[in-house]
């Protein structure tokens, strides 16, 4: 029982990081939303029983992509910069 009322703590955190990182102006502050997100469900992956399925998540969706995301944004805006000088 205290599983499941684990799992609905866990969705419930991730709806409401989601809601925040639409609303956030921040594009790094969304980025590390999203990738809290990631982190949250990489939890309910191994609460699930799927210890590899959490690692890979944590390592995939947490840490690659966030910083896929930061690099991205970066040279979008060093180039938007560019074009407004």
């Amino acid at each position: 029982m205290m599983i499941y009322f684990s799992m609905l703590v866990l969705f419930i955190l991730m709806n409401v990081t989601a809601l925040m990182m639409i609303k956030e102006k921040s594009l790094f502050s969304a980025v590390a939303a999203l990738s809290f997100i990631g982190l949250l469900a990489s939890v309910v992956f191994f609460l699930l029983g799927a210890p590899d399925v959490a690692l890979t998540e944590a390592a995939m969706g947490s840490g690659l992509t966030s910083l896929v995301f930061v690099v991205a944004i970066r040279n979008t805006r060093s180039q938007v910069e560019d074009i407004n000088e």
